[in-house]
C-alpha cells in the first residue's frame, strides 16, 4: 500500500516542495490566433512562471514575431519571457545580431536549440558555411555576447540522431558545459523513459537541471504526428485510451485531462519539482495540471 504521507501529491500546501513552472508558446499566424495567444498568457501569468517561452520558426522564419511576443510579454504581464533561437541556414553574424537585437529588447533568457534542418526531422543536418556548428557551439556563442539564462534541449529517448547513449549524453554535456544553465526535454509518456534519461545524466557528472517537458494531449492525432517526427514514442496503452475518441471531443478531453494528471502527479512523487508545459498557446489544461501540482493563481 502507497503511504499517502510520502507523496509529495498529496502534501497540503505549507507542506509541500516549492515548484518551478514554465510554459512554451509558438508565435501566432493570425490574428484570431493572436487573440487566444494573450488570452493563454493572460491566464497563465498570475500562476507565476520561472519563464515564457516563444519558438523560432525554422532559418529564423518567425524571427520578428518571436521578438514582438518576448518583448510584450515582459512589458505586458512582467513575467520573464525567453526567446527561442536556432541556427539553421544562418551565419554566425546573423546568429549574433538576432542575440543582440534580444539583449537590447531587454530580453536576458534564450531557449537554445541547433534546429531542424529545412528537410525536416530525419534529414542531416549540415551547418552553414559560416555558422554554428551545433546547439553547444551556438550556446557558446551566446555566452560571449552576453549574460544571459540559456536553456537547452535534452532527449529522454535519445536524438534520433545520435550514433547511442553515450553519443547523446556527451552531446547534453557539452551543451552545459559551454555555459547552460538548464536543460529542458523533449515530450515524452512514460515516465521511465525521463527517469532513466536523469539517471544516465548524473552519472556522467551532468548536475544541471533536467527540466520535463510535458505535453498535454488536446489532439491525439496531431501529438503522434509530432511525436512521429521528432522522435518520441506513443506507448501502446496510450493509444488505446485515446482509440475512437476522434468524434467524441468531450470523452477525448476528459482523457487528456487524466493523463496529464497522471503523468504530472506520479513524477511530483519521484521528486520532480521543475516542470516546462507545451501550451499549443492553449490554458485550460495547463491551469488544471498547475493546481494539481499545488500551484495557484496569485491574481
Amino acid at each position: 500500500m502507497i503511504d499517502d504521507n510520502l507523496r509529495a501529491s498529496r502534501l497540503t500546501a505549507d507542506k509541500r516542495p516549492d515548484l518551478q513552472l514554465s510554459f512554451e508558446f509558438f508565435p501566432p499566424k493570425t490574428d484570431a490566433m493572436e487573440e487566444r495567444f494573450w488570452d493563454s498568457i493572460g491566464k497563465l501569468a498570475p500562476l507565476k512562471p520561472r519563464f515564457v517561452s516563444v519558438t523560432y520558426g525554422a532559418g529564423g522564419t518567425t524571427r520578428e514575431r518571436t521578438l514582438r511576443m518576448v518583448s510584450r510579454i515582459t512589458t505586458d504581464t512582467g513575467v520573464p519571457a525567453a526567446a527561442h533561437l536556432t541556427c539553421v541556414g544562418a551565419s554566425r553574424a546573423e546568429v549574433d545580431a538576432v542575440v543582440e537585437g534580444y539583449k537590447q529588447a531587454g530580453v536576458n533568457r534564450i531557449v537554445a536549440l541547433r534546429g531542424d534542418p529545412p528537410e525536416g526531422v530525419g534529414h542531416p543536418f549540415t551547418p552553414h558555411p559560416d555558422g554554428y556548428r551545433d546547439a553547444a557551439d551556438l550556446v557558446a556563442g551566446i555566452r560571449r555576447i552576453g549574460d544571459f539564462d540559456i536553456s537547452v534541449a535534452a532527449y529522454p529517448e535519445k536524438h534520433p540522431q545520435s550514433a547511442d547513449w553515450d553519443a547523446d549524453i556527451d552531446n547534453l554535456k557539452r551543451k552545459l558545459d559551454a555555459g547552460a544553465d538548464r536543460a529542458i526535454t523533449q515530450m515524452f509518456f512514460r515516465n521511465s523513459d525521463y527517469l532513466r534519461f536523469v539517471e544516465r545524466a548524473r552519472k556522467a557528472g551532468i548536475t544541471a537541471p533536467i527540466v520535463p517537458g510535458i505535453q498535454p494531449i488536446h489532439s491525439f492525432k496531431q501529438i503522434s504526428g509530432f511525436a512521429s517526427r521528432c522522435g518520441a514514442s506513443i506507448p501502446d496503452w496510450l493509444a488505446e485510451r485515446f482509440e475512437g475518441l476522434e468524434e467524441d471531443p468531450e470523452t477525448h478531453a476528459l482523457v487528456a485531462a487524466a493523463v496529464a494528471a497522471e503523468q504530472v502527479t506520479e513524477l511530483l512523487d519521484e521528486g520532480v519539482t521543475e516542470f516546462h508545459f507545451y501550451t499549443l498557446n492553449r490554458s485550460n489544461l495547463v491551469l488544471a495540471l498547475a493546481r494539481l501540482l499545488g500551484r495557484r493563481s496569485e491574481s
